[in-house]
């Protein structure tokens, strides 16, 4: 661009355009967003709203602020190029225009390096100082145009941008200095300016995608600092390189399309993203095709909007069951898609062919066949297969059958078995083979969506199921099943009851007659026929029995064939029983109590009668004529159908208990009549009625249950106490045994003591108990030298007899036989004691330990006196008997 230098010589102020013609010179190749120049606007007012307009939109725009900016890239011819600049008033619609010159740069050939880089000026605006009036800065009538700088260069570094002067450096000594981002803001240091010439320099490339422009504000002062300019702005733009390749925001694109879709289709949509300026070439990029796997059944199946990135169908024939799945590669360019400028980068979109319904199932067969026995329910009596060449398990897949004739009565029913679609036959009511021995049913499968729209093939596919019924032997089965019989009561054994017969529904099957016999009957009363079925009693059929419920009596009857495998069949029998006058009424309770005088003492008594109406009430009540004092102590008045009381006649009866009888007849023809025993008892009453010697009653009326109770305690009694004294007896007898044997007071056992003390304490554990080891106690049972055997071991020698005591002596003999033993034991030498020196430790030849013989009592034995032991009592007798009685 040329210098701009800004000067005010006129003070007069007009509206408009400063000039009809403004020039300016670019370089020749123009690039999208480009600012070109600035166009200076004076506007007096300063309160207008203007809108700048360009006569080639399409080539060029104006901002609200002056700047001209390319509109698109494109280069600049040898000829100046122009165009014209219009500024309208948005309120008067006052319009001005100024036209537009651009003369590319011209190409230096033999100019100097220096020629070639002429560095732009930016003069500060001039300012004007009124005499007649306080100091006013004028507002400044243009705008400093950007200064472009593309990204990446490669210097040298640092590299010169512009000269800021001041026109008053001619008379004062200037500095000169930037502030902002990029000079001493973050990112600091990237912008550098020479405080006396005021030379603007960058230090390093520059990067766009992560800062497209700087606004710097340049200051400048005198030596002290005071400011001489007002500060002015400074744009510079970072121009757009292509530097950055297209990127996919996926590598992967997964998409889908119906199979069947008509050309023109939507499928998908893939998106690239180009770091670079997207308002200029170098980020606007253009989508293709550049390759489709498989190219069945054509290489062009889709095509892609190379401005949005869309993918649609362009061909007919998409065929899920023939390509399931297309792979495109696309490729994103930018640079417009330029092939030679441009950079580019691919990514993958994966499409799915998604199923229709649009094919049908298909019979494997047009005939099935299968067959079942009768009788039998939820069994599956055929498998239909069918094809269906659509996506397995879903529902242009899934068959649904129906039938459509042969089973008028619902006796089949066709499920759907998820994992193989098979259709399966099942039945559902019991078939008769006596009365449909085979089934023809006709069926339909088809899907659980309709068919796609176009589909040439039939939406349901038809076969035939031929089903075979199976005869099997069947049970007998009794008719009427229950039967009812009625039968009066009474009927007596052996009397022909009825007959009940069964029949076989294998009408076509060789088989004998039929079996029967009884499957139960509680009281045992009938027996059937084998052959014919005929029933009879074999006992009195009584309708008062426990097994009679609601006057029925239910027996149940079995009936068996003989086919293969045999099978029977049940059948019951009610017998209705009517009521006979059979039984006679009763009295209830049979035990009342009453008091001995007149008043009061009523009975109220009941009758009862297993039998019903007509054969029970109302009864009759009477007492009989014998004896003669029933009816002169009692009298008795029926007080309804079933109740009578009963009372004493006369003023006082003495305490105890009557039994009166009572004469009951019912209402049944004939009529019935028992004489029942009322048990009273007659007891001493209170002023209330209440019994006061009921011990006495009840004492006297003590049953035979109670009465053995008692015998039996007294009885056990008794045993306990006999066998408590023959113990005692017996433990006084072996005490006065013992007395005879042991005089007490030569008796020391009771003062013999064992503590179960055998070791020492802790510090007599230390020893060797090899020194205490018998060498010959692991020889064998041999005679030893004599030098080697112990003087106080057993001598070997032949054992004499002792005399044997009896086994029940006499008292009297207790003291031979002691005498006897003594003697010979005396004669034994291999009793102890040996009278001999007793070693008490043999340590063996060659022993470490020192001999015993040296060790010397402080006294002999002979010296101690022993008779003290007399002073100790008769347990110590013995010991001093031994010791204190001299030699002998």
């Amino acid at each position: 661009q040329a210098p701009i230098k800004a000067t005010c010589e006129d003070l007069s102020c007009k509206t408009g355009f400063p000039e009809d013609v403004h020039s300016a010179v670019v370089s020749r190749s123009v690039h999208g967003g480009q600012p070109l120049l600035n166009v200076r606007f004076r506007s007096c007012d300063g309160n207008k709203k203007i809108h700048f307009g360009s006569s080639e939109p399409e080539d060029f725009r104006v901002g609200e602020d002056g700047v001209v900016y390319a509109e698109r890239s494109f280069q600049l011819s040898a000829e100046p190029t122009e165009f014209v600049v219009s500024a309208q008033d948005k309120e008067t619609q006052q319009e001005w225009q100024m036209r537009v010159k651009l003369t590319p740069e011209p190409a230096f050939t033999g100019a100097s390096e220096k020629d070639q880089r002429k560095i732009e000026e930016i003069i500060f605006p001039w300012q004007q100082y009124k005499h007649s009036s306080p100091l006013k800065r004028q507002k400044r009538d243009w705008v400093i145009p950007p200064i472009n700088l593309p990204e990446n260069s490669k210097g040298p570094f640092p590299q010169e941008l512009v000269r800021i002067r001041s026109d008053r450096d001619k008379s004062l000594s200037l500095r000169y200095s930037v502030t902002g981002p990029g000079a001493d803001q973050p990112p600091t240091g990237i912008f550098i300016i020479n405080p006396i010439s005021g030379q603007l320099s960058v230090t390093k490339p520059l990067d766009r995608e992560q800062i497209a422009s700087f606004h710097l504000r340049a200051h400048a002062v005198d030596v002290n600092g005071n400011q001489v300019e007002n500060p002015i702005d400074i744009v510079i733009n970072v121009i757009d390189m292509n530097d950055n390749r297209p990127e996919f925001l996926h590598q992967v694109w997964n998409g889908t399309v119906p199979e069947g879709s008509k050309p023109g289709t939507y499928v998908m949509t893939v998106t690239a993203i180009d770091a670079d300026d997207p308002n200029a070439q170098n980020g606007m990029l253009r989508y293709r095709i550049l390759s489709q796997a498989p190219s069945s059944p054509s290489p062009n199946m889709f095509t892609i909007n190379n401005e949005t990135g869309d993918i649609i169908t362009v061909a007919a024939g998409l065929d899920r069951e023939k390509v399931q799945q297309y792979t495109l590669i696309i490729q994103a360019t930018d640079m417009e898609g330029n092939p030679t400028y441009g950079l580019s980068n691919t990514a993958t979109a994966v499409i799915a062919v998604t199923d229709v319904n649009d094919n049908p199932p298909e019979f494997t067969a047009m005939t099935f066949y299968g067959e079942v026995p009768e009788n039998r329910v939820d069994v599956i009596v055929a498998n239909l297969t069918v094809t269906d060449k659509d996506q397995p398990h879903t529902p242009a897949w899934n068959a649904m059958y129906r039938m459509t004739g042969g089973d008028p009565t619902g006796r089949f029913t066709i499920l759907t078995d998820p994992n193989s679609n098979d259709g399966l036959v099942t039945v559902v009511k019991p078939i008769d083979f006596e009365t449909n021995r085979m089934f023809v049913l006709t069926v339909a499968a088809e899907n659980q969506v309709p068919l796609a729209k176009g589909i040439q093939h039939p939406p349901q596919s038809t076969a035939t199921v031929s089903i075979t019924v199976i005869d099997v032997n069947e049970p007998p089965y009794f008719v009427p099943n229950p039967k009812l019989v009625r039968q009066e009561e009474g009927l007596m054994a052996g009397s022909m009851l009825t007959t009940f017969t069964a029949q076989d529904p294998d009408r076509f099957m060789q088989q004998t007659s039929l079996r029967y016999s009884k499957l139960s009957d509680p009281a045992n009363w009938l027996k059937i026929d084998p052959v014919n079925g005929q029933i009879t009693t074999t006992a009195v059929l009584d309708r008062e029995s426990i097994y009679v419920q609601n006057n029925m009596y239910n027996a149940t009857f079995l009936a068996s064939d003989n086919g293969i495998p045999p099978m029977s069949g049940t059948g019951t029998l009610q017998i209705y029983l009517l009521d006979i006058n059979d039984n006679a009424p009763q009295v209830h309770p049979k035990e009342a109590t009453t008091c001995e005088t007149l008043q009061p003492n009523a009975i109220n008594i009941t009758a009862v009668d297993p039998d019903i109406d007509p054969n029970a009430g109302p009864f009759a009540f009477e007492l009989p004529d014998t004896p003669a004092s029933i009816k002169r102590n009692w009298t008795i008045v029926r007080i309804s159908g079933d109740h009578a009381q009963l009372s004493l006649r006369i003023r006082f009866l003495e305490a105890g208990i009557y039994d009166v009888p009572i004469v009951i007849t019912d209402s049944g023809n004939p009529h019935a009549s028992s004489t029942s025993l009322l048990k009273v008892k007659v007891c001493q009453c209170d002023l209330n009625g209440d019994c006061t010697d009921v011990d006495r009653i009840v004492g006297a009326g003590l049953g035979t249950g109670a009465i053995i109770a008692i015998l039996l305690c007294i009885i056990i009694l008794l045993i306990l106490v006999l066998m408590f004294v023959v113990w005692m007896k017996r433990r006084d007898k072996e005490r006065q045994a013992k007395q005879l044997l042991i005089d007490p007071e030569d008796d020391v056992r009771d003062n013999i003591l064992k503590y179960d003390e055998e070791g020492g304490g802790e510090e007599d554990q230390d020893y060797d108990l090899s020194q205490l080891q018998q060498p010959d106690t692991l020889e064998p049972d041999a005679i030893k030298p004599v030098g080697i055997r112990r003087l106080d071991e057993r001598p070997i020698h032949a054992e004499p007899q002792y005399p044997v005591r009896s086994a029940a002596p006499h008292p009297g003999d207790i003291g031979d036989f002691i005498n006897e033993g003594l003697k010979a034991a005396d004669n034994d030498p291999t009793a102890p004691p040996y009278d001999s020196l007793l070693v008490f430790d043999y340590e063996g030849s060659g022993s470490t330990a020192g001999s015993l013989s040296s060790l010397n009592s402080s006294s002999s034995g002979g010296e101690q006196d022993y008779d003290y032991l007399n002073d100790w009592g008769p347990r110590f007798k013995k010991l001093a008997d031994m010791y204190g009685g001299g030699d002998d």
